[in-house]
């Protein structure tokens, strides 16, 4: 999962500041990398490395960052390795310079890679399936065979690109002397807004994974993209939306509700925060309809995500709710962290139990979800060690039994808890007296409410249904190989490589 914005002032002011800010609003969804692009006068200038936003920029790097417009992106790896060398956005000269950033994946970027290497004549430097994406986008800009293109010229380009590659994607882009672009896969997987901001020297438009960014920098929601949708947004502040997906279905990753968009968020017309509350509540109902008699003492989450659930769980429980784990802020999100054995010293080193909060009680502990039980497991024990008599844990999503291939690196299926395994061997793998899952039904109830127009969520992790329909068996197993812990340990991470354009370092 990552993080995109792009950001084209229409008053000429430079976008470098706001562009970091939005990217420090992003960084939930990615800590591995960050970067930004701008242009000025045809130029691009580029900064981007490993690390958090504040670690990748400092002063001199932002004085080199000149232009009113321009894109940035935070990542975490989703396909191909964590070296700096993958950091976004990803460049290419021909044709007219363009830079892009990507939030998703490509179900077949290893078909694609060939055909951009034999039919198209291009060369890749990394393993990204961003750098195909941009490939690709380019290569059907070149194609067209103008010397001055305008957006009826960039929609033709996005509308080949989706008849090109499959899976989950959102991009930003940045055209020299044109403008940004910003489109959506035509499943609608990935999410992508765009938003507006007038002031008195003209009109500003941004485009970002989430509206949380938008609110932060003073714009106005306009709307999300819709599937196969694109928007161009040219250097002197024109807007244009256009359709370029033949069959676009409305399908959204659900998964983005239960853990990784901030709560603050609107997301296709629909609160994540009040979408999580709605889980809570659902969660406590099978609760009372399966476990009327239950001994539940009090109620905790697992900071942060699963806070709003497990308050709205307590509240329809009638069970007293307590911060009983507090966490070290410092620390970056288990769930992205490449490899077990760094996850599990994490884990010790973010959560620390106020041990009055457990002594002598039964303890509901709720996240928001259980992917390779490890820090579950962890928790428990930790919430033992902290004197608790008994330990159950509840998740407001159902059981992840499937890889998810659209953009989150959710490990093999080997490695996930809940792969062949009932839900009481789960409770007993994790060592709590009782464990308690989301119903997948339930999940899309509390989701779905506030817009009628989705007509289906993708919920692959849970289901095991691909709602792209070109998700083979093969595929998955090519999938386990590369996604095991083992094959990522093995993975070295190329040095630093130089880019062909200014670096702004």
């Amino acid at each position: 999962m990552c993080g995109i914005v792009g950001i084209v002032s229409g008053s000429g002011n430079y976008v470098n500041q706001e562009i970091y800010d939005s990217l420090t609003i992003l960084q939930h969804r990615g800590q591995d990398a960050a970067g930004i692009v701008t242009c000025k006068d045809g130029r691009f200038y580029q900064r981007k490395d490993n690390g958090m936003v504040k670690d990748v920029f400092r002063t001199r790097h932002m004085r080199d960052l000149h232009g009113n417009m321009g894109i940035g992106h935070v990542r975490y790896p989703t396909a191909g390795s964590s070296s700096s060398a993958e950091a976004q956005p990803f460049y290419v000269n021909s044709p007219y310079g363009i830079a892009m950033g990507h939030n998703g994946n490509l179900t077949n970027a290893e078909e694609v890679a060939e055909e951009i290497y034999r039919t198209d004549l291009r060369h890749l430097n990394t393993n990204s399936d961003s750098e195909v994406l941009l490939n690709v986008f380019a290569h059907e800009l070149m194609v067209q065979k103008k010397l001055f293109i305008d957006h009826e010229d960039v929609f033709n380009a996005v509308r080949s690109v989706h008849k090109r590659v499959k899976g989950g994607y959102a991009a930003v882009g940045i055209i020299s002397n044109i403008g940004v672009v910003g489109f959506r896969d035509p499943h609608a997987l990935r999410p992508v807004v765009v938003g507006k901001r007038v002031t008195d020297k003209g009109t500003d438009y941004m485009v970002a994974s989430e509206s949380v960014a938008l609110g932060g920098l003073g714009f106005t929601l306009e709307k999300d993209l819709a599937p196969g949708e694109a928007v161009v947004i040219t250097e002197q502040g024109e807007i244009y939306y256009q359709q370029c997906a033949e069959n676009p279905q409305y399908t959204p990753c659900i998964f983005e509700y239960v853990y990784f968009a901030r709560p603050d968020s609107m997301m296709d017309d629909i609160s994540v925060y009040k979408s999580r509350l709605r889980m809570g509540e659902k969660l406590a109902e099978k609760i009372q309809r399966e476990w009327d008699e239950h001994d539940i003492d009090v109620v905790m989450p697992i900071p942060d995500t699963s806070r709003t659930s497990a308050l709205e769980l307590a509240s329809k429980l009638n069970v007293p709710y307590r911060e009983g784990l507090m966490k070290n802020r410092y620390i970056g999100r288990t769930f992205i962290m490449p490899g077990q054995q760094l996850r599990k010293k994490s884990v010790r080193q973010k959560l620390n139990p106020i041990d009055l909060e457990f002594e002598g009680k039964n303890v509901l502990l709720v996240d928001d979800s259980i992917v390779r039980g490890t820090t579950s497991g962890q928790i428990v024990e930790m919430a033992r060690e902290a004197g608790a008599n008994k330990v159950y844990f509840a998740s407001a999503a159902p059981a992840v039994r499937y890889p998810y291939v659209y953009g989150i690196d959710m490990p093999s299926a080997s490695e996930l808890v809940a792969n062949n395994r009932t839900t009481e061997e789960i409770a007993e793998y994790i060592g709590a007296d009782k464990l308690i899952y989301q119903d997948l039904e339930d999940l899309i109830d509390a989701v779905s409410v506030g817009n009628d127009n989705i007509p289906k969520f993708d919920t692959s992790c849970f289901s095991g249904e691909y709602v792209t329909g070109d998700i083979t068996p093969e595929y998955l197993a090519s999938l386990d190989t590369s996604r095991n812990d083992d094959a990522q340990a093995s993975k070295k991470a190329p040095g630093q490589e130089t880019v062909g354009l200014h670096n702004g370092s």
